[in-house]
């Protein structure tokens, strides 16, 4: 009993630090995401100041930002748009690397059912967002 009282107690360790780590990882990737948004936004206002609205015409985002490659060169270029989408991005990756560490956690403690619907959920996720329908 002893022996079985040892192991769920390290069983318990591991998986309080894993939340620790998971907890940590969703924090730093909503605070960066933030922080680049908001880097973009002051960019971007200090750049446009008064832009011209016109209500009656929709205008999407630029050819450039809807994709990531563009999205990346025009956050390298120090554009606000791109550093806006960037930082949603970001945000966007958060989860999906929240997942990806579940995998790595769930493989760590040899728990062979939790890996694979981890690797289920990976799988949806980046179908959702990468696959074309």
């Amino acid at each position: 009993m002893a022996q079985g009282t040892l192991i769920s107690s390290e069983s318990a360790q591991t998986d309080k630090r894993m939340d620790q780590l998971m907890g940590l990882l969703l924090r730093s990737g909503v605070i960066l995401a933030a922080s680049i948004v908001l880097a973009g936004g002051a960019v971007y206002l200090a750049r446009h100041p008064f832009p011209p609205i016109n209500y009656h015409v929709f205008q999407g985002e630029p050819q450039n930002l809807r994709t990531v490659s563009g999205v990346f060169s025009e956050a390298k270029a120090f554009h606000g748009r791109g550093l806006i989408q960037l930082g949603l991005l970001v945000l966007i990756a958060t989860p999906i690397a929240r997942v990806t560490f579940s995998v790595f956690a769930f493989f760590y403690e040899r728990d062979w059912k939790y890996v694979v619907f981890t690797l289920i959920v990976l799988g949806l996720l980046l179908y959702s967002l990468l696959g074309r329908a």
